[in-house]
């Protein structure tokens, strides 16, 4: 039996291809035919700056304190590994309460940007929560402290620090945890205002080293991320980007990024800019809760719509209820496929099942096609379950796996899928 899963670990099957990833162009330059050319912006496309730079505008947290210590109900000594596959003990969870420094929650109220790509951390350490590493679908690299990556220069609030002083509890327009405090900068009313007025330049690649004019590293592009736009020379634009001063404080440098790796305004939904991003996508490992700067199926999501200023939640289930959605409740195989076919906009709309979410991308040969990142397919041989391992961004069918041996056409992904929304429309 094989289902499409968003997280796992077992030892994979005896080397079997998958024969979606032959059978179904691994390049979105094969699909954008499908999708609409979008000749202005959308309603939803004029909105992204003021749920983007929204930390920037708080005054104090936004949550009870008793809504931020959810993680300690859910990771708790008798379910939880460490880094050496053995058990954690309550001391330990006791520990990060203690460090955790909860009393002080909501006193330090500044803001902040990132100076570099972070990790958003449930608990103020570095150190994985993994569950019993056993069981198929946990363990590497299902790090359950492991929140969302957060982009260089992205607005930030900060709550609090913790009792060493080490880590600083922050919020992002879509998620909040820890990171450390010599990650981030903290920043002015003034200074947070003025970033929000400038003119923003959406960065439209992956890994390239931004410098400095003296040619120092500053920090790596990332789709997602925005900078303050200077000027517009010839073959680059000048932007500002904040780095490290002293005592946690902002400095400001001038940086360069070629022309063709950014644009100083907001992408119009259409083919041409749809392949650019969608491709850049496809270049991403898979990465739980963005560990390692990679990406996960939500995540993957986000940043293909950041630079067509379409803003989603972090996390699928909160993804799935963008825009129109519309319910499979009750729907037999045929019919959900029936209706995605029917209804769904192409490049616009998410396939959602528990766990996992998908990007429609239309059809190809008569097949309804996504685009998800994915680490791998649920196996289930001889009565032991395991995972075939994909671990990357993939186009493929909805029938992913089926042509493997003892495939279950009930655990796959189209008698899980729960409903499918299409982001550019309202309810």
């Amino acid at each position: 039996m094989l289902a499409l899963i968003s997280g796992c670990t077992k030892t994979p099957p005896p080397d079997e291809a998958i024969k979606d990833l032959s059978l179904f162009p691994q390049n979105a330059q094969t699909y954008v035919h499908n999708a609409l050319n979008h000749t202005s912006l959308l309603t939803r496309q004029q909105h992204y700056d003021g749920v983007y730079f929204e930390p920037w505008n708080y005054t104090k947290p936004p949550f009870e304190k008793e809504e931020i210590l959810w993680p300690f109900a859910s990771y708790t000594s008798d379910k939880s590994f460490g880094e050496n596959l053995q058990p954690i003990n309550e001391a330990w969870f006791e520990q990060m309460r203690s460090n955790g420094n909860y009393e002080s929650y909501g006193t330090l109220n500044k803001k902040a940007v990132s100076l570099t790509y972070l990790d958003l951390r449930n608990f103020p350490t570095r150190r994985p929560v993994l569950k019993d590493p056993k069981i198929a679908g946990e363990g590497f690299p299902f790090d359950y402290m492991q929140n969302s990556g957060i982009h260089a220069n992205e607005p930030l609030f900060v709550s609090h620090l913790s009792k060493d002083g080490e880590w600083a509890y922050v919020f992002t327009s879509y998620a909040t945890g820890w990171v450390p405090l010599r990650d981030i900068a903290y920043i002015n009313d003034k200074v947070a205002g003025e970033w929000q007025k400038a003119r923003q330049i959406e960065l439209i690649s992956d890994h390239y080293p931004i410098k400095d004019y003296k040619g120092d590293f500053v920090f790596h592009s990332r789709i997602g991320m925005r900078l303050a736009l200077i000027s517009i020379k010839q073959e680059e634009y000048v932007a500002l980007a904040i780095t490290a001063g002293k005592n946690h404080t902002a400095t400001y440098s001038k940086v360069h990024i070629p022309r063709n790796l950014a644009s100083e305004t907001t992408l119009l939904l259409n083919q041409k800019n749809l392949e650019s991003i969608a491709n850049i996508m496809l270049q991403s490992n898979y990465g739980w809760g963005g560990l390692y700067a990679q990406r996960d199926c939500s995540s993957m999501l986000r940043d293909l719509y950041s630079p067509f200023g379409i803003w989603l939640p972090r996390n699928s289930s909160q993804q799935a209820k963008v825009g129109r959605v519309i319910s499979f409740e009750g729907l037999s195989n045929d019919e959900k496929r029936q209706k995605i076919k029917a209804e769904a906009v192409p490049f616009e709309t998410l396939l959602y099942k528990q766990g996992h979410i998908l990007l429609y991308l239309g059809e190809y040969e008569g097949k309804i096609t996504v685009m998800h990142n994915v680490w791998g397919i649920k196996t289930l041989r001889n009565g032991v379950s395991g995972r075939k391992v994909i671990g990357k961004t993939i186009i493929s069918s909805l029938d992913l796996g089926s042509s493997q041996k003892d495939y279950d056409e009930n655990a796959g992904i189209v008698s899980q899928l729960l409903s499918m929304n299409i982001i550019t429309q309202e309810n």
